[in-house]
């Protein structure tokens, strides 16, 4: 690997033994991938998360973090970040321990963590969606994020560069201010591969999750590139959107030519190249991303309504509360709405919170249920508008699920049924 001046220094230990580590960890890494060189970069985003078991088993942050962030037996002195770097979403909401079934150790635990990255540089932004709370790299900026709805948005809405990348490599990247330059951060890799003919129209969050949940399903890891689109979407409808084609299947960047940041017509999309696969978004294709988002759901009592994957916009938070204005959700029943920290704090002024607690739910920040693998105790049966949600949760918790419309579901929180449709 071809390595710069400073690059070479921080290898040979002149920035300290830390920075030493963190750069050995990035030269290995690229080597792997076939990288050439290392890419500047100013914008790190990733899960620093000392777990109880973890916090318990290590004792200190630094030990913890130089295994799991570092790959260091050896415990480590993490010094300040050299990038800016953001703490995505974290395990809890400190403010709402009772419900998540938290403790007073975890509470401890959780303040600790935080103060341990305020102390390195770290920004506590807690949240899936930092674009939505200041985050928003330009055109072109080399990122080093993990979280793979985040990287999918910058990548396709914003035109910055970043792959999906791990902890090793994020912790490596605030240390070092560098991220090995191969697959997103090239040209060439972020060509389309996929043509997707739309033929329908498409408005609305439901219906942008179920495209881009059929478009993952049939791609992969591919770059979709979409003609057809004749509504422009919304920034919440493209955050739903790409984080259900990174759930179904593993997409990092697609085009829409005229509204993402790449590429202005089809053609530019591919490069001058010919699609290599052809593929039509229409009424059978539509029906058949539906009932796979809602094959898991069988009971129609439901107990538990989430909103908030990715984070909700304040717009989003809006929207819920004039839906639940007035209204009381069913005894036995559950509602959360997630949310950036930073926008929590705009919700409680406008008087948000008080709508939400009012109607019996809670307005939470900082963490989701499957990050957290947090749910209300004795959940059976979940309604959503997260095609994310509704994909992982079945699984990974070993409940039923059901998707559609906010105001679909906002009606099973305050009715306990699922009575959404296809339309």
């Amino acid at each position: 690997m071809i390595l710069t001046d400073d690059e070479k220094a921080m290898l040979d230990g002149k920035e300290g033994k830390t920075r030493q580590k963190a750069i050995e960890f990035l030269v290995k890494y690229g080597t792997a991938l076939g990288a050439e060189r290392l890419v500047n970069t100013n914008n790190v985003g990733g899960y620093m998360i000392a777990d109880r078991a973890s916090y318990r088993k290590f004792g200190s942050f630094d030990a913890l973090f130089s295994l799991t962030g570092l790959d260091s037996e050896e415990t480590l002195e993490f010094p300040k970040v050299k990038a800016f770097s953001c703490q995505f979403e974290t395990d809890m909401d400190p403010e709402y321990c009772d419900i998540e079934g938290k403790d007073e150790e975890d509470y401890r635990r959780f303040k600790a963590n935080e103060e341990w990255l305020s102390k390195i540089g770290v920004q506590l932004m807690c949240t899936c969606t930092p674009y939505l709370v200041g985050n928003v790299p330009v055109k072109g900026e080399h990122c080093a994020w993990m979280e793979s709805s985040a990287v999918v948005y910058i990548n396709s809405v914003l035109g910055a560069r970043t792959n999906c990348e791990g902890n090793t490599s994020t912790t490596a990247a605030m240390l070092t201010g560098k991220i090995p330059y191969w697959g997103f951060h090239t040209d060439e890799h972020r060509l389309g591969s996929h043509l997707v003919n739309v033929e329908l129209k498409v408005e609305g969050l439901m219906e942008w999750g179920l495209l881009g949940y059929y478009i993952g399903k049939m791609v992969g890891e591919k770059v979709p590139v979409l003609d057809g689109i004749k509504i422009v979407p919304s920034r919440d409808e493209l955050k739903q959107f790409g984080a259900a084609t990174a759930s179904s299947g593993g997409v990092e960047m697609y085009h829409i030519p005229g509204i993402t940041a790449d590429a202005h017509t089809v053609e530019e999309a591919f490069g001058g190249r010919t699609p290599a696969f052809t593929l039509k978004y229409g009424p059978e294709e539509r029906k058949y991303a539906y009932e796979q988002l809602n094959m898991i759901g069988k009971n129609t009592d439901v107990d538990f309504v989430m909103f908030g994957c990715p984070h909700n916009s304040i717009q989003q938070v809006q929207e819920i509360c004039d839906l639940l204005e007035g209204k009381r959700i069913k005894g036995g029943s559950s509602l959360w709405v997630l949310v950036p920290r930073a926008i929590k704090d705009l919700a409680k002024r406008n008087g948000y919170d008080k709508v939400i607690e009012s109607a019996g739910g809670v307005l939470m920040s900082d963490t989701c249920p499957a990050l957290g693998h947090l749910m209300p105790k004795g959940t059976r049966v979940l309604a959503t508008n997260s095609a994310k949600q509704a994909h992982y949760l079945p699984s990974m918790m070993g409940i039923e699920s059901w998707y559609g419309t906010t105001e679909e579901c906002v009606n099973a929180a305050v009715t306990g049924r699922w009575e959404g449709a296809l339309k």
